[in-house]
């Protein structure tokens, strides 16, 4: 499958040009390392818990780079998590966000959506355009963004900057909010722009349908969208989000990369945590 390799300057946001040095940024080197953090596992079944907990380890063994995990099943009431308030750059991951918060500020003033953000939502969401999610991320301005973020109780994640929105900080914790607003009733999103978001994220081309998705069982659902993104600090970030009903469960999964080689790479080692994931929760 061919990868499509992102336009890195439009990814980070409007106004910046090509070879900026923002992807020059020095990152300061830890005093020292910290213990290397583990995967914990939680269910009301037991064995399930510790069989995501081997597999997900067995998985990520080896990989290069730093990798973050979520899972929260809640036909089981599973959660799985591996450094869950790690902070990367969000990347394409954002523009789920900026969907939200698109909806639950014209919720908030009793409208529709216009034909013209219909359509800029769907080209960033399903192509993951850059110019639609640059224009609406103008349009909402970083009000309207933290107030969503506040609502959602998403206390980990910080806006990019100047316009930047593809280095808005982001969190599994925080992402896993997100997911699980998106996929069952709340006060935050309505059932109709819910079940919006989920459209759009079920019609992602075929190129941008790797990560999360893989090894998901016939007749799950999926729902997702991915982030990535090459700086000369970390290398490639690459992300996955995903939402999967059905076989008996009602998951999300959030898998956040950097330090990647290559975009291969990383879409290499979320697939690899994905495939068992699906493959243990089938099995359960």
């Amino acid at each position: 499958m061919t990868r499509r390799r992102p336009h890195r300057a439009r990814l980070l946001g409007a106004g910046l040009a090509a070879g900026a040095c923002i992807s020059c940024v020095a990152v300061a080197t830890p005093a020292a390392a910290a213990p290397t953090p583990t995967v914990a596992c939680t269910s009301t079944k037991a064995a399930l818990a510790a069989k995501l907990k081997t597999d997900i380890t067995a998985a990520l063994a080896g990989r290069k780079g730093t990798i973050a995990v979520g899972l929260y099943d809640r036909t089981t009431n599973t959660n799985c998590t591996l450094r869950a308030s790690t902070a990367f750059d969000s990347a394409s991951t954002v523009k789920v966000t900026v969907l939200a918060t698109l909806l639950w500020d014209a919720k908030k003033h009793n409208r529709y959506l216009t034909d013209r953000e219909a359509t800029l939502a769907k080209a960033m969401i399903t192509q993951s355009d850059n110019d639609s999610t640059s224009t609406l991320w103008r349009q909402l301005g970083l009000t309207k963004i933290k107030g969503f973020l506040t609502a959602a109780g998403m206390t980990q994640t910080k806006p990019g900057a100047d316009g930047y929105w593809g280095l808005t900080q982001i969190t599994v914790t925080d992402e896993q909010k997100l997911l699980k607003l998106i996929t069952a009733k709340n006060t935050v999103l309505s059932d109709n722009s819910r079940a919006y978001i989920l459209k759009l994220m079920s019609q992602v081309v075929s190129s941008q349908r790797w990560g999360t998705p893989s090894g998901v069982p016939s007749g799950v659902t999926v729902a997702l969208k991915n982030g990535w993104l090459q700086r000369a600090s970390n290398g490639w970030r690459v992300h996955s989000l995903g939402a999967f009903k059905g076989g008996g469960h009602d998951y999300v999964i959030t898998v956040l990369t950097h330090g990647n080689s290559t975009m291969n790479y990383g879409i290499a080692t979320i697939e690899g945590v994905a495939k068992v994931i699906h493959k243990d929760l089938a099995a359960s």
